[in-house]
């Protein structure tokens, strides 16, 4: 028996009472409050909220009713990490064409501040070619061929904004809501309210190419204060898909069943003494590694797929390319994951080097993602998965329509922007071969219909059936959200179809 154990065997009523005269008037509320303490909205079970019993459900990811009747079951979020530059891929500005050289007018930069550039900057026309797409008309750049044919089943937001102008602030505000680290991300959250459709895979995975983490790190896929059961699971496309998750040599299959029994027996002894949902996490988490270990490999094994399924991707078994884990994210969604996260690294054209200017750094970055995207749309479509699949297309803020000209660089680059950005959505609950939102005629500013990333995740939860601004969970004193605590953040139903 430890210290504190013996301490606490010596606390008699009188002491018990004396110290916690204040506490024991909170514990009362809470038992008079029950469900209502802890946000489930009232004549509703609360989706994914914190169970109405002193003892926490068996399975938290078991498959939860959503607030209402969802457009769309799951979602592929396609992360490109750095920022592409809109200018030359969504928002084309033939005014800004028109004035490439020229220094910028005073209007645009009284007041700015920049990341990197410094003097008087000059305006940046983009070099490539844009032409109308599909029925819709849609503006797109040559540079994006295979995903211009998927002009009428998409939306392109043009109006997309940010409160940061860096990388890692920037992405953990898009995924967590919160520009500092310790939050839970996006795809936590939603598993979190929905659950899992299949039991043998995590609801969350995350798949990253382009030879490193995004820069705000795996903060951008963490459970935060969340259970921890919520986290994003990160897979491999080549090697182990799951590290640390296949038995050690010499331990059968039978053995660690039988350990793992040992285990989660003790667990449970301490879960019904303290009652800590992290415990039921570690229960859930040991339980659902051990059916990863048959479910995992086989989902991930691309090499089942037909070669004319695999040339239309790009895809090459082994790889860990962004054309694999595209391939990927269909085959998890497939089989029900819930939330499937790629962050795909090298979209920050900044002009200080070939790899990464306009004129040859960007053409070979899109030709990497170009196709994958294209194919995963058409294989969605085929497989009649995207009318239930949401899916998103996006970095964590734009690029200014100004050069950027680093240290006298002659390339062309340019440099982080926070007021203006592109994005675009497509399958379950979006518009087809819609336009939203307009910038000024230099891309610099929005004009017409601004969404803040806030806005953008509460369309998001809306479009899976999930109230944002009552999905929560008690943390600190506070109900907590993804959207944050204000009440500014709104559904973008424009979007919606």
């Amino acid at each position: 028996m430890n210290l504190h154990q013996q301490q606490a065997q010596l606390v008699t009523r009188r002491h018990f009472f004396r110290r916690c005269n204040t506490g024991i008037g909170a514990v009362a509320l809470a038992s008079l409050m029950g469900k209502d303490l802890f946000g489930e909205p009232s004549g509703a079970p609360a989706a994914g909220g914190p169970p109405a019993s002193a003892h926490p459900v068996a399975n938290p990811l078991a498959a939860k009713a959503p607030h209402f009747a969802p457009k769309a079951k799951r979602v592929i979020y396609l992360h490109m990490s750095g920022s592409p530059p809109q200018h030359d891929l969504f928002d084309y500005k033939p005014k800004l064409v028109e004035m490439n050289g020229q220094p910028c007018p005073d209007s645009f930069l009284k007041g700015e501040r920049f990341a990197f550039i410094k003097g008087h900057p000059k305006c940046l026309g983009t070099p490539h070619k844009f032409a109308p797409r599909g029925q819709s008309g849609q503006m797109i750049s040559d540079l994006l061929p295979n995903i211009s044919k998927h002009a009428d089943d998409m939306t392109i937001v043009r109006s997309m904004t940010t409160d940061q102008f860096n990388h890692a602030p920037a992405e953990l505000l898009l995924y967590t809501g919160n520009a500092i680290a310790g939050k839970a991300s996006m795809g936590s959250w939603v598993t979190y309210g929905l659950g899992s459709e299949n039991q043998d895979l995590p609801g969350f995975v995350v798949l990253v190419s382009g030879g490193t983490d995004p820069t705000g790190g795996k903060s951008l896929w963490s459970s935060g204060f969340l259970p921890s059961v919520y986290q994003g699971v990160q897979c491999r496309s080549s090697g182990e898909p799951i590290l640390y998750v296949t038995d050690p040599k010499g331990m059968s299959r039978d053995t660690r069943r039988r350990s793992l029994d040992a285990l989660k027996g003790l667990n449970e002894v301490e879960l019904q003494t303290f009652g800590d949902p992290e415990t039921l996490a570690r229960i859930n988490q040991y339980e659902l590694a051990y059916r990863m270990q048959m479910a995992v490999p086989e989902v991930m094994d691309i090499a089942k797929e037909s070669p004319e399924t695999l040339a239309a991707y790009g895809a090459q078994p082994g790889n860990g390319s962004f054309a694999n884990n595209c391939l990927l994210a269909r085959r998890l969604v497939e089989k029900g994951v819930r939330f499937v996260q790629l962050f795909d690294w090298g979209w920050d054209m900044h002009g200080i080097s070939p790899g990464d200017d306009l004129v040859s750094g960007l053409p070979a970055k899109t030709k990497q993602v170009d196709q994958p995207v294209g194919a995963l749309l058409t294989d969605l479509k085929n497989r009649g998965l995207l009318d239930e699949t949401l899916v998103i297309w996006g970095g964590e803020f734009g690029r200014t329509p100004l050069n950027e000209e680093r240290g006298g660089s002659k390339l062309l680059g340019r440099d982080h922007h926070p007021h203006a950005f592109s994005i675009f959505m497509a399958g379950g609950g979006i518009k087809r071969g819609f336009s939203y939102g307009t910038t000024d005629d230099l891309g610099y500013r929005i004009v017409e219909n601004k969404v803040h990333v806030h806005d953008l995740q509460a369309t998001i939860l809306h479009v899976l059936g999930l109230d944002p601004h009552k999905f929560h969970y008690p943390y600190q004193g506070l109900n907590q959200r993804l959207i944050g605590p204000a009440e500014d953040p709104h559904v973008v139903h424009d979007l919606i179809a």
